[in-house]
């Protein structure tokens, strides 16, 4: 089975990359810029074609959340027209794409976990982007699955978890929002979830359940709680700590306003696939400990 992915330094690219090193009879292609360019349209059929997928697997995309508000035009053209036409590509292969996507796709002013069903109303630009590339994928492809996952992190690029192990070298507290909720995922689990679903579409070609799934996580916190846990488990292993104080939404102000509730429902994917997420607490243990043992990177296939 060859999972072609696109982008190739995003996290769920990345973890997708070392997944596949560990499952026989599994390919994972990576392929981005300049073969494709998302922001380039004409780029993506032909990169995707050449690289005789299986599945495709949406991965990249524009994930400035706060520069969006400035760049709304390349932030659609990328999440929403190049989405669109990773889809079409597949299409025209006769191939499923797994396109992942966001919580920001809701406003989050739900007092509970959101289901699949639940009206979404994005509250900024990138989520109204990425909303965007949801109806682009679907319409594009009827055999699609749409992933979405919130709160990434992993070993790989930029993410909240690096950025508090990074913090807490050089100070002695860290001021946290508290009042936004949600689920702490791992791209690690996202990789490990894409492989298991893309093995059930592969293996059966009259798979009937393509539409769109939540994928988080395991259990929720707020973001302090998430940086507590953090770093009470840096300092386990020997790494940095710092003491979290926590600050409302208000007091931390971002260009970009933020759902206050983006925890996410995951009984859909369970049920169709039954693939479960770990408990959040065990997957950041895992990746607060790959990283300050430096193990870090994942083995380059090309």
């Amino acid at each position: 089975m060859r999972l072609v992915v696109t982008g190739r330094e995003g996290q769920v690219a990345a973890s997708l990359l070392e997944a596949g090193q560990r499952h026989a009879g599994v390919e994972i292609i990576a392929i981005g810029r300049p073969e494709l360019d998302l922001a380039s349209p004409d780029t993506v059929i032909e990169a995707i074609a050449a690289a005789q997928p299986d599945i495709v697997v949406s991965a990249a995309a524009y994930t400035a959340v706060d520069q969006a508000e400035d760049e709304p035009d390349l932030a659609f053209a990328v999440n929403a027209v190049g989405a669109g036409k990773v889809a079409q590509a597949a299409a025209r292969l006769g191939v499923p794409v797994i396109h992942l996507s966001t919580d920001y796709v809701f406003d989050g002013s739900k007092d509970s976990a959101y289901v699949e069903t639940d009206a979404t109303a994005p509250r900024n630009t990138y989520g109204a982007s990425k909303l965007a590339g949801e109806q682009a994928v679907a319409a594009a492809n009827p055999r699609h699955l749409i992933l979405r996952t919130a709160w990434a992190y992993s070993p790989f690029g930029r993410n909240f978890l690096k950025t508090m192990l990074r913090l807490a070298a050089d100070r002695d507290e860290i001021a946290v929002v508290a009042d936004q909720w949600g689920n702490p995922t791992s791209a690690l689990d996202i990789a490990d979830a894409i492989l298991h679903a893309a093995a059930m579409l592969h293996g059966d070609r009259s798979f009937g359940a393509f539409g769109t799934y939540h994928l988080v996580g395991t259990g929720e916190t707020n973001w302090s709680g998430f940086a507590r846990h953090i770093l009470d488990t840096s300092r386990v292993f020997g790494g940095p700590y710092a003491q979290v104080r926590d600050i409302a939404t208000h007091d931390y102000p971002t260009k970009a306003q933020r759902p206050a509730n983006s925890r996410l429902s995951t009984a859909k994917f369970t049920a169709a696939f039954g693939w479960t997420t770990p408990e959040w607490q065990q997957s950041t243990k895992e990746v607060v400990s790959r990283l300050l043992s430096g193990e870090t990177r994942y083995v380059s296939n090309v």
